[in-house]
């Protein structure tokens, strides 16, 4: 089963610094809208993002979606990982099964020290990269020619 609470949370993120940029709003609706997601899916990967101090959400009619305390220079993308994965390993490996060989009496502990090794080297290439520095990645590679925000705002008042 794929796991899409990354780059759903990634996309999250980087729309509210998007949406901080050009001073616009950002509410789980129309972070939801905009993601094509479950806006219950989307609520449930604010609450480690909040708990982790990379957003804040405020309640009511003007609620909104910002960024917390730490400016988009200092979020790294291996923040926004740890904060949605947790301690799901990058991956499972098979539960261990009765050695009738040195390949099944050795396999399971090779496998999770290779997978730790992955694991470690892709957390650090997550933390080179920053909220900011990935935002003008997108934004200077970007060829669609769609606004930053507006136009999803109002496209999303006109469906709702």
């Amino acid at each position: 089963m794929l796991d899409y609470r990354f780059p759903t949370a990634l996309q999250m993120v980087l729309s509210v610094a998007m949406a901080e940029q050009v001073g616009e709003r950002s509410t789980s609706a129309i972070l939801a809208y905009g993601l094509e997601a479950n806006p219950s899916f989307i609520r449930k990967l604010m609450v480690p993002l909040t708990r982790d101090g990379i957003i804040v959400s405020t309640l009511g009619r003007n609620g909104s979606i910002h960024l917390l305390g730490r400016p988009a220079e200092e979020i790294t993308l291996r923040d926004i990982y740890l904060s949605v994965i947790e301690d799901k390993k990058l991956w499972a490996s098979r539960p261990d099964v009765p050695a009738r060989c040195v390949v099944s009496a050795n396999a399971c502990w090779y496998f999770k020290s290779i997978a730790e090794e992955a694991e470690q080297a892709s957390l650090q290439v997550l933390a080179r990269h920053t909220v900011a520095s990935a935002l003008e990645k997108v934004k200077k590679a970007d060829t669609s020619g769609w606004d930053p925000v507006p136009d999803l705002i109002a496209q999303y008042k006109k469906t709702s």
